[in-house]
């Protein structure tokens, strides 16, 4: 009774954050007020994922509305609040002054309820109503701060590309509704193995448009860069994840030959959304559309492990299914956690220096040491660097990838070793790109003088990313919070042993917390011995030459190697400009980028011929009423006739 009514009291304090600025216009009062609502939820969801109780009603194939929490959901509101407390911490700051901050503040609390929402829905209609709600709120967002018509046209392709692919999270739950269904797939058996697929396959197109998997992703790297930065940590950190959790609601509990397919399908889409996102973000050159194009990778991870926890399953390993969904789920927290760092990281660098070109910035590390350290964490984390939490889940991932690959027969065995290969390289680039980032954006001297003058964002801004990247560390530490809980959603609460060495002190072996200890005292003593250190700095050797920024590496030195591997598939554009006088060269000036194939090649052909039915379309549309009755009558007679013949009976 406590717990509902503290969740009741979390939902009531949203809804009053929400109202608040628009009724009495007190920004910081209706952030403060979300704050306590989504706390609320959180504890609520906590509560619930580690006791593996359940709260309020089951799933319902009526429509009616009804709402409920049980270990799964529970978990996706711990991981909302844990993203979302930081963030309207960051928007305390960062919407101060802000051109529509009260629009702003109201929807962002709408956002989170409707996030919130889709978790604990247990019926198709609260369901489908708070996931359109989830849907067009961002693009509410954007368009009250971005003016531009680029912004206009990719809120455009965001609404587009979303509702299009959304229809299939329609199909496949009302499907599942009609054959009473919903919440449990594992009733589907009853209605063949066809049944399972056609539901399973409406699913992966559907939650995965929504989680930005190749080649579905178009709509995401348009969309969370020109978002207002807590937005985007929002969107990226759990807009993105609540379509896993649908994902995973309608496929995990599918038994069968079904379960294989599927669990192929999503070896494969999480292979190339992993390895595409990471090798299209290391020749990105603007830190915000970087950062998107790792989202759509990580999904690509969790595609991976969810993939493999349906193959094992199929297989019969049980147990290393469960472990393959746990690392799915581990890594849907992680992702959560440092991607929502990164991007307010983004947003406190752009708040201070005014934009976020990777080659106009540098040296930020001395000049913002709270938001610049905070963010470095964040990129050792989502480059799967040990032993911080982005290297636990992709290493649990992987071990999955590997069973399958040595441990079941040969149709299972083959994609399952490509699967792991692609997850290995798709770590290596990761670690390359933000050698990158942290290179170009950190450290070196800053390239500009906005760089020069940089300062440190406000303590609200500052103290939420310096949360977020504590959590980075614990999660890395101690593992065995989680993990082991997460084993036993699908394995049951009879997992005595600590698997893989991920266990609570106190119930077995920790590696990775040893590990950080010795790393946290080797770093004390390096720091204990610079601080003794006597010698005066020097000026930096260049040989020879004047230190000037424009000697840098930029970004685009920083993968040239890569780019000239990969030119190929990337189908570099270059444009090289020699300007003479009197036959001497006086400037030769060169560009290059990378297109995005997937636009031109897959969406570009596809947006033509829908324009060219458009077209002809309109040539029926003749405006003309007697043209309208006889198309009406035209349809009444073909009706007739097939009725006659028996067709329809």
């Amino acid at each position: 009774m406590m717990l509902e009514s503290t969740a009741i009291a979390g939902a009531v304090l949203i809804g009053l954050g929400v109202l608040a600025p628009l009724l009495t216009g007190r920004i910081r009062a209706a952030l403060w007020l979300q704050m306590l609502g989504i706390l609320a939820l959180g504890l609520v969801g906590a509560v619930v994922f580690a006791s593996g109780s359940t709260l309020g009603s089951g799933f319902q194939d009526k429509v009616s509305p009804s709402v409920g929490i049980d270990p799964l959901s529970g978990f996706f509101l711990l991981t909302l609040a844990i993203v979302a407390l930081p963030a309207l911490g960051f928007a305390l700051g960062s919407l101060q002054g802000a051109p529509s901050a009260r629009g702003v503040a109201s929807l962002t609390g709408i956002f989170i309820a409707a996030l919130a929402g889709v978790l604990v829905a247990r019926d198709v209609a609260t369901f489908l109503a708070t996931w359109e709600l989830m849907t067009v709120i961002p693009a509410g967002a954007i368009l009250l701060t971005r003016r531009e018509r680029s912004a206009r046209n990719a809120v455009y392709v965001y609404l587009a590309t979303t509702h299009l692919g959304g229809a299939g999270v329609w199909i496949a739950l009302l499907m599942l509704a009609h054959l009473h269904a919903f919440g449990t797939s594992a009733a589907l058996a009853a209605h063949g193995e066809a049944a399972q697929l056609v539901v399973g396959a409406f699913a992966i197109v559907g939650f995965g448009t929504k989680a930005g998997i190749m080649p579905m992703h178009s709509w995401l790297p348009r969309a969370h860069p020109i978002a207002p930065s807590h937005f985007s940590a929002l969107m990226s950190g759990m807009m993105i994840k609540v379509a896993i959790y649908g994902l995973i609601r309608v496929l995990i509990g599918m038994p069968g030959p079904a379960s294989l397919w599927l669990g192929f399908a999503l070896l494969a889409l999480g292979a190339v959304s992993s390895l595409g996102g990471v090798v299209y973000a290391l020749v990105q050159h603007e830190l915000k559309r970087l950062l998107a194009f790792h989202s759509v990778e990580n999904i690509g991870i969790i595609a991976l492990a969810i993939g493999a926890s349906l193959v094992l399953r199929a297989e019969g390993a049980q147990l290393w299914a469960s472990i393959a969904l746990a690392a799915g789920l581990f890594h849907t927290m992680n992702h959560a956690v440092f991607k929502a760092l990164l991007f307010l990281g983004a947003g406190a660098f752009s708040h201070s220096i005014g934009g976020l070109h990777l080659d106009h910035m540098g040296g930020l590390l001395e000049a913002m040491p709270w938001s610049g350290g905070a963010f470095f964490v964040g990129a050792m984390a989502i480059a799967g660097l040990p032993p911080l939490n982005g290297f636990i889940s992709e290493w649990l991932a992987l071990e999955a990838l590997v069973h399958i690959a040595t441990d079941t027969p040969l149709k299972s065995a083959l994609p399952g070793a490509l699967a792991a290969a692609a997850l290995a390289a798709t770590a290596a680039l990761a670690v390359l790109c933000f050698a990158k980032v942290v290179g170009l954006v950190l450290l070196g001297r800053p390239r500009t003088d906005k760089c020069a003058r940089a300062t440190e964002v406000p303590m609200s801004m500052t103290s939420s990313m310096i949360a977020l990247a504590t959590t980075c560390v614990v999660l890395g530490a101690v593992p065995g919070l989680v993990v082991n809980r997460l084993i036993g959603l699908t394995h049951g609460p009879e997992l005595a042993q600590p698997l893989l060495g991920l266990s609570l002190p106190g119930t077995g072996t920790l590696p990775a917390l040893e590990l950080f200890g010795v790393l946290v005292a080797l770093v004390a003593l390096l720091a204990w011995m610079r601080s003794r250190g006597s010698a005066a700095p020097g000026p930096v050797w260049a040989c020879g030459q004047r230190l000037d920024p424009e000697l840098s590496w930029t970004s685009a030195g920083f993968t040239k190697p890569l780019r000239l591997l990969l030119e190929p598939a990337l189908r570099v554009e270059r444009t090289v400009v020699v300007e003479d006088d009197d036959l001497i060269v006086s400037r030769v000036s060169y560009q290059s980028q990378v297109p995005h194939l997937f636009d031109t090649h897959l969406y570009r052909p596809v947006v033509k011929a829908a324009l060219l039915l458009a077209r002809v379309a309109r040539r029926v549309q003749s405006g003309s009423l007697r043209t309208y009755v006889a198309y009406l009558f035209a349809l009444v007679v073909v009706m007739l006739v097939i009725v006659d013949l028996g067709v329809l009976r």
